[in-house]
């Protein structure tokens, strides 16, 4: 194998997130972007032996960034990239294991856990799909929607969910993002920080009086 592609195979292996279940793409999702931990086959029509699994890694080389592009967009990317060592390269790049678009429910809820997001889903149809409210003294005025803007970081809202359930159709009740996640908290809220770091939600789950 030729020293240079051989490097580029290497980085393809590597790849940096830019910007997150194996299956097929359905219609709805033709444009997913590349996150991190999707898995694509790259392949060469006439060059086989430079065939190869890559894995989109959240940090690694940055020298052909996937993360964050269409599919369409990182075959521009391999192709213009391998066409400096190769004669016209047919390529083929198919995504093989990718994350789905889904929501997290935890907290005081009858089901947590993590639900597809299959089309337009609201706060308060998604609290319902994981059984809904199961304790008394949970703060449904107080849901708190965590929704990702970074690799590591989270911006976080306050959702009277008691409000949106008692007027339906309300503007309040947020459409959810894939990755979202929401808390019903035991206790009340006293204070919550707008930005948090991803991961770090056990103090809202079960907050001190």
């Amino acid at each position: 194998m030729r020293p240079a592609f051989a490097a580029l195979l290497f980085v393809l292996c590597a790849v940096r997130l830019a910007g997150q279940s194996a299956g097929t793409l359905s219609d709805d999702e033709a444009r997913y972007r590349l996150q991190a931990n999707d898995v694509i086959d790259i392949m060469y029509r006439y060059t086989p032996e430079f065939n190869q699994t890559a894995t989109v890694e959240p940090d690694g080389f940055v020298s052909l960034q996937l993360g964050g592009l269409t599919l369409d967009q990182a075959h521009a990317a391999i192709f213009e990239r391998a066409s400096a060592h190769l004669r016209t390269p047919q390529v083929s790049v198919l995504l093989k294991d990718y994350d789905k678009p889904h929501f997290v429910v935890s907290g005081e809820v009858k089901s947590p856990g993590r639900f597809d997001l299959r089309g337009r889903t609201t706060a308060v149809e998604a609290i319902a799909m994981a059984g809904g409210v199961i304790s008394a003294s949970a703060k449904h005025s107080q849901v708190i929607l965590i929704r990702r803007i970074a690799a590591a970081e989270g911006e976080t809202r306050l959702l009277n969910l008691k409000r949106m359930m008692q007027a339906p159709q309300s503007a309040e009740d947020v459409t959810l993002r894939p990755g979202d996640m929401l808390i019903v908290p035991q206790n009340k809220v006293s204070k919550i920080e707008r930005f948090v770091k991803w991961g770090n939600f056990g103090l809202y789950a079960n907050p001190i009086r």
